[in-house]
């Protein structure tokens, strides 16, 4: 219960650490570039609340998410929807393609990756056993 508590508080924190991005910087590197590494780590706080432990491939599974949705938004998938008109989902889903933010995703699954080996490391957290809790 301690860690799923330790996930949910670190997704809250960075949720709106992302929001405030979102919201107020408006800049050509903080928002497009931070803001796409950072919502891949927030993605995996928020799986983490509901699998805290058992999780060693998450950062691959949600970069393979991650650059999923990015397809999507190369194949227009908004505009095909009918959605143009909904600012939530535009956002949520993305409407714009862009090569760079696959990078930004990888960079930010490969600092969880490290972030993993070195907590498995020090004993902190096991990613090898999966716990049935």
């Amino acid at each position: 219960m301690k860690k799923r508590l330790i996930y949910f508080l670190t997704f809250i924190l960075l949720m709106t650490v992302e929001i405030f991005i979102a919201l107020f910087v408006h800049d050509r590197f903080f928002r497009p570039y931070i803001g796409d590494l950072l919502i891949v780590i927030v993605l995996y706080f928020f799986v983490r609340i509901f699998l805290p432990e058992g999780c060693k491939w998450l950062p691959v599974i949600i970069f393979l998410f991650a650059t999923g949705v990015e397809i999507l938004q190369y194949f227009r998938l908004v505009e095909r929807l009918g959605l143009s008109d909904n600012r939530l989902l535009r956002t949520i889903l993305g409407s714009v393609y862009d090569f760079r933010d696959i990078l930004c995703y990888g960079a930010g699954c490969i600092l969880l990756m490290i972030g993993q080996r070195l907590y498995e490391r020090k004993g902190i957290i096991d990613e090898t056993r999966t716990n049935s809790r």
